[in-house]
């Protein structure tokens, strides 16, 4: 709606998790770095642990992206968005995106049959398989204990399995039952995402900006920067929203630039007392749009 007035090429703030607009944070770098050392160095397990909005899902498709496109030759990625299966229903998922046809299948031990062979013809090929698994804290307790036994598959120096869970501090909570001792030993790296800080988020949003297309004056003053990050939190996606609400605050008046008054508009909209209803907001732009758009035409 506001992308011809400020000139973005798209949306900047969508909540999508568009790896083009991935922010190279310390935070988020650190973490997909420790990601890739550790497949490369052969290790089993790994967690990300982040609160909701921290950012896990633009970081597990920017690792898929990275091993289905730059690392293709040397793993295969199986990508496992959710969690909520039944051990049978997680060994149909993992031997679809092996390429096998189980959906037939109603025995256990003969799906990971199944799996273990296509796992070794891989292997011969030099390839690794990578189990990524998103919402990991959803995982029912017998399908976590059936995701173990696919990580038994090993040579004498290296792994030919790997698994990297991504999920909320609920996982830890999981994981900390006795039953799961086991595993908890094979996890091997661990990282936990954290809110951003002040300087993060003007570098954060600028960053979004410039890449969908913005090349002005800054949009944001530092002031609403200040108040974008005290509203979020320092949240990813509590900042994208807050920001794309700041943005059609801004457009409803015709304002080239987004001041504290619009980031407060957008805060208040979005829970606090004696909000400003969106439907004003979006009632307010559509007429100025439609306005522009008929002097154009005069």
């Amino acid at each position: 709606m506001y992308a011809d007035f400020f000139g973005f090429k798209q949306s900047p703030f969508s909540l999508s998790p568009d790896t083009e607009l991935f922010v190279n944070l310390q935070g988020h770098q650190r973490c997909f770095e420790l990601m890739t050392h550790v497949l490369e160095s052969g290790e089993g397990f790994l967690k990300v642990i982040g609160e909701v909005g921290t950012g896990k899902t633009i970081l597990c498709r920017k690792l898929l992206r990275y091993l289905e496109t730059e690392a293709q030759d040397n793993y295969h990625s199986v990508y496992v968005p959710n969690p909520m299966l039944s051990p049978i229903g997680l060994y149909r998922a993992v031997g679809k995106e092996l390429g096998l046809n189980l959906q037939q299948q109603q025995d256990t031990d003969a799906l990971l049959s199944h799996i273990t062979d296509r796992i070794l013809a891989l292997a011969d090929s030099h390839r690794s398989i990578v189990i990524v698994v998103d919402e990991s804290q959803s995982l029912p307790a017998q399908t976590l204990e059936a995701l173990r036994l696919i990580t038994n598959l090993e040579t004498e120096d290296r792994k030919l399995v790997q698994v990297i869970l991504f999920g909320q501090t609920e996982l830890d909570t999981l994981l900390n039952q006795d039953r799961f001792r086991q595993l908890r030993q094979r996890i091997t790296f661990a990282h936990r995402l954290t809110a951003l800080k002040a300087v993060e988020t003007k570098q954060y949003v600028n960053f979004r900006l410039s890449r969908s297309g913005y090349n002005g004056r800054p949009l944001f003053t530092n002031k609403a920067i200040k108040q974008l990050h005290r509203f979020s939190n320092g949240t990813p996606r509590l900042i994208n929203v807050l920001a794309h609400k700041s943005l059609l605050a801004a457009f409803a008046e015709h304002s080239s630039v987004v001041t504290p008054k619009h980031v407060k508009t957008a805060a208040q909209d979005n829970g606090e007392r004696h909000a400003l209803p969106l439907s004003w907001i979006l009632t307010a732009s559509i007429l100025i749009f439609l306005g522009v758009i008929a002097w154009r035409l005069l």
